[in-house]
């Protein structure tokens, strides 16, 4: 097969009807997979892909953009997991809205860098718009700022140092954060990431809400004080991942301003209620934040990846500033040349922003905000299908979209055995493909989830997945008490 020059793949003026009909093919393709798809897996196991994958000669291109995707059907797109898909009920991955998909594919044409203003221009403005329009939100103030990040571990990573740079320490290791026992991993991460020891990050027990115990947080800071040491953040959560539970925010922002320690809000799931008609007051505290995390790639409907950190005062975020001559000098900031960079962890960096604003801009925050409450209102409809079945136990009444849940045998069984039986419902209707749903432990026993982000979801979907897990469930244990007679 002959192969076009090298330059006529270049995206350029030269090569505009080629652009153009490669896109359109391969919008094409995603438009059929889409509308076939019937499950939101294959159950194609890693045993059965990778020799597929494995056999691609990457040294031999196909050299044909239809070919390239033909190929890629196999190889990807057939077996991928589609999020749209209204049984797919796993993790915190929403189905995209279409003004984010144009963005992204504007975006990736232009290819713009949101490092400095000599590489982005417009996209600069339009990023520093979005984030003012999103502290407008949460509530800062006037004098806060931010920037747009990969996700919401390394706006926790940022957080935290910032955090950490803003406290008064003789030694890292006097430093302390408090956290919930349900907080995401990426406190924990950063801390280690931050060089504040093993000891730096004191979990703080939850309630049966699977709220951070506001009083025991309090005796931890006092504690932790008396012992000469330094409370350096608090971070509360706005969703939870395992529960969707919402911290005390109001109670942790008194505790803060009176031990003079840096309030971090991890809303990177419950950000979606900044733009809900009707669940904004959830959401109440933030605002005392002085750093807060959002995904705009989970609650608000955007392509991954789509997030941002916050922080009450944009000079804090100085801290993250190095200035390069060949890329922002010092005299760019006396210019008041807006280069981004100066306050980011990454340098080259893509103009995520634009889907959010194409988003806005055909949709706006309250079509956003209606998607996110249907959601909400799904998970509640779940926990009362959930409650009135004597076949399952469920943890805690959702704040956000979130069930926790797992089988129980109508009869007397062993607490582990139910445990496997729980393992052996997910994995078996994961190789089926008929839906998928995630996992977690639960006061050390295995339970299911169900992370509720499609407003295409019913709850008949719901109730269908359920007695698929129960079948699953009960044909393990009845095959393992074959097995023991």
């Amino acid at each position: 097969m002959s192969l076009l020059a090298p330059r006529s793949h270049l995206l350029n003026d030269l090569n505009v009807e080629a652009y153009r009909r490669s896109v359109t093919e391969g919008v094409e393709r995603v438009a059929a997979q889409l509308s076939g798809a019937t499950s939101p897996f294959t159950g194609v196991t890693p045993a059965a892909l990778a020799p597929v994958v494995d056999a691609v000669d990457l040294d031999r291109p196909l050299g044909d953009t239809a070919a390239a995707l033909d190929e890629l059907t196999e190889v990807y797109l057939r077996d991928a997991v589609y999020f749209h898909h209204p049984r797919y009920l796993a993790h915190l991955n929403c189905p995209v809205v279409i003004p984010a998909v144009l963005g992204e594919a504007v975006l990736s044409a232009v290819n713009s860098s949101l490092d400095t203003w000599d590489q982005s221009a417009g996209g600069t403005l339009i990023e520093r718009r979005l984030i003012d329009w999103t502290a407008g939100r949460i509530g800062l103030g006037e004098s806060a700022d931010g920037v747009f990040t990969s996700g919401g571990s390394q706006s926790n990573l940022q957080a935290m140092l910032l955090a950490r740079e803003e406290a008064k320490a003789a030694h890292p290791t006097q430093l302390r954060v408090f956290t919930s026992d349900v907080s995401h991993f990426s406190v924990r991460k950063s801390a280690t990431l931050l060089g504040l020891g093993p000891d730096a990050v004191v979990v703080v027990p939850t309630d049966r809400e699977r709220r951070m115990r506001i009083e025991v947080l309090a005796a931890e800071l006092r504690r932790c004080e008396a012992e000469g040491l330094v409370p350096m953040a608090v971070v509360g959560t706005a969703g939870t991942t395992d529960f969707g539970s919402i911290d005390p925010l109001p109670e942790i922002a008194e505790l803060c301003a009176r031990h003079n320690t840096w309030m971090h809000v991890d809303a990177a799931y419950g950000c979606g209620l900044l733009v809900s008609p009707t669940r904004r007051g959830r959401l109440t505290g933030v605002e005392h934040a002085d750093s807060v995390t959002v995904d705009y790639h989970k609650s608000f409907f955007q392509p991954v990846s789509s997030s941002a950190l916050l922080v009450r005062d944009g000079t804090t975020l100085r801290h993250a500033t190095y200035h390069a001559e060949y890329l922002n000098p010092r005299r760019a900031a006396e210019e008041r040349i807006p280069n981004q960079v100066d306050k980011s962890l990454q340098t080259t960096r893509r103009f995520d922003a634009l889907k959010l604003w194409m988003t806005l801009r055909v949709m706006g925050a309250d079509g956003i905000g209606q998607l996110f409450d249907e959601v909400c209102d799904l998970a509640g409809e779940g926990w009362e299908l959930l409650v009135a079945d004597p076949r399952f136990d469920v943890v805690v009444e959702p704040s956000l979209s979130t069930l926790v849940f797992r089988y129980l045998p109508g009869r007397p069984t062993d607490p582990a055995q139910i445990d496997r039986a729980n393992l052996y419902a997910r994995k078996a209707l994961f190789a089926s493909g008929d839906a998928v749903v995630a996992g977690t432990k639960v006061d050390g026993r295995h339970y299911l989830k169900f992370t509720l982000l499609n407003p295409e979801t019913k709850a008949s979907d719901i109730a269908a997945v359920l007695d698929l897990i129960a079948g699953h469930a009960e044909q393990y244990l009845g095959e393992s008490l074959v097995h023991a007679s």
